[in-house]
Order: C-alpha cells, then structure tokens, then sequence
C-alpha cells in the first residue's frame, strides 16, 4: 500500500493531469464552459451562489431581488470563467501566458519603483486572474508572495506543481502568512530593497487586523500590509490582470493616500478603498464568493451574517 506521502502526490499529479487536458481548450472554449459552469451553480443554489447573494444584500440593499439575483449570476458566471482560464495559466508555459497580456497600463510605475531600490508592496486584489498577475511578475523581477495555504495536503501538493512553471520558482519565494517569522522575513526583503507579493482582502484573524469600511460595510482587514509599509518606506501597487475579450489587460496604478500612514484606521481604510476601487471596475470579475464579512466588530451586536445559511 503506497505511503501517504506518495498517495498525496499521486492524487496531485491525478489533478494536474485533469487540468492539463483542460488547459489545453482554446481561451474562448474555456470561457465559455466557465460561463455554463456559473450557470449551473447559480442554477443550483451552491454554496458560493448563497454567499454572493448574501454579499450583495450587505453591500447593496437598495435594487430589487430580481436585479440582485441578475448580478448574483454575472458573479457566479465570472467565478467559472476565472476557474477555467487559471487551469490555463497553471498549465502553459509562460511566454504562452503572458501572450494572453493585450495592454499593459501603468508598468512606468512598477519600473521606476523597482528602480528606486526602496522596496516595493504588490497589492493583488482578488480580482481578474491573479495567477496570471503572478507570472507576470515573476518574469520582471524576483518576489516573495504571501499566502495561506490551503487546508488539503493534496491542494498544496497540487500548488506545488503549476506554480513551478518556466523557472518562476525558483524566482517566487512563496512565504506562509503564520506568525512573526513571515513578517521578519518580509521586512528583510523590502528592507534590502526586495518585492512583495500580497492579496489585500483576505480576511485576517483576529488580533491581525483593523476594522474600516469595505463598500459601506465594516470588514476586518489587514493590517500587515499596511504595517510592512509604514516600517520600511516601500511603495505600494496595486495589480490586477483584468479579463478583456481575447485575453486580459495588466492594470497597475499608485496606492492610495494614506496607505502607509501609522494610524491604522487610517490606513486599513486607504487599503479597502484601493480594492474598492478595482472591484468596481467590474463587479462580476471580483471573488464575492469569499465571506469576507463573517467576523463583526465585537462592540457591534452583530452576528455572522452567513451562518448558517451559507456553510
């Protein structure tokens, strides 16, 4: 009976080949079963349908149930989509991926910030395709990205492989976001002048964060970013591979004012506004499947408004 390390590695590399025959579709067939994919589970009443449905009656009380639901099913229809252009991106060498790049908007900011040898803060929202946003820059300079792992041993087997695409691992340094030595190491690096990698919204734990509004709504948010900021002086972008017809458009443009500033009201508040700001670019393109509202400010009598309905 093979061990469990080895069943793991089989049942990742099980996984990759599933997603390699996949990725292997045309960008324009893979949008499509994405759009059909959102169609089945707003159809259905999964649960990442039930979660958009609750963000939005969160964020946004005031339209009808009709022209909620409406959205509900662009959101769901993007969420498809972006699932099966990233088992293209996973699975494409990356001159192949960066081909699929139509504009690049706003790279002088990233060139002169990298030239100014004072460190730099990538913003990623979840927004658009990431993994591409990731190839991307791994291509232009060496980084470390800040994640959390996933719960499966078989998920994080599976990461291991289709992040390790043309040499960008060995440019990628992939810091887990547990405890003081993520944050040492990420000072380090932007100390000496090093790039970071960082998704802005996902929910922090409990003692990690801030809470500020997020579309009129307060959300818990990190204040890592924010902290990493204001202690080495590094610049902060914010990033996005924005999906277009054909392919996607780069998008990079300055953080906001007050991003860096040591009041962390202050500047948690700049950080939501900044991923406001690109998720109102296209609504349908942003992960509102996440429940990024589950944990209420404790002097708010609040309860979770996903439980339990949406678990």
């Amino acid at each position: 009976m093979p061990s469990p390390d080895l069943r793991v590695r089989l049942q990742a590399r099980l996984l990759y080949a599933l997603a390699w025959c996949i990725g292997r579709l045309p960008l324009g067939a893979l949008r499509a079963l994405g759009n059909g994919a959102g169609r089945l589970a707003h159809a259905m009443n999964i649960r990442e349908t039930k979660v958009a449905r609750r963000n939005l009656e969160i964020i946004a009380p005031q339209p009808s149930a009709a022209e909620r639901e409406a959205r509900v099913g662009a959101i769901l229809r993007g969420t498809g989509r972006n699932a099966l252009e990233t088992l293209r991106i996973w699975t494409r060498s990356r001159g192949a991926n960066l081909r699929l790049i139509r504009e690049q908007i706003g790279v002088d900011h990233f060139d002169a910030a990298l030239a100014s040898g004072r460190g730099l803060i990538v913003a990623a929202p979840h927004y658009g395709n990431w993994e591409l946003l990731n190839r991307w820059l791994a291509m232009k300079t060496p980084l470390a990205i800040l994640y959390a792992p996933p719960d499966s041993p078989v998920g994080v087997a599976f990461l291991n492989i289709v992040r390790a695409d043309d040499g960008d691992a060995a440019r990628v340094t992939q810091v887990r976001a547990e405890g003081p030595a993520a944050v040492r190491a990420l000072l380090k690096l932007l100390k000496d002048g090093g790039v970071v990698g960082i998704l802005p919204d996902q929910q922090p734990k409990l003692g990690d964060g801030e809470y500020a509004p997020f579309f009129g709504k307060q959300a818990l948010t990190m204040s890592l970013l924010t902290r990493l900021a204001a202690r080495t002086g590094a610049t902060v972008l914010f990033a996005c591979c924005e999906s277009v017809s054909g392919g996607f458009d780069l998008r990079i443009e300055p953080g906001p004012a007050g991003i860096a500033d040591p009041d962390p009201q202050v500047s948690v508040a700049a950080l939501n506004a900044g991923v406001e700001a690109i998720a109102r670019r296209d609504p349908a393109q942003y992960q509102w499947t996440y429940k990024r509202y589950s944990r209420r400010p404790p002097d708010s009598g609040e309860s979770n408004p996903y439980h339990p309905d949406c678990y």
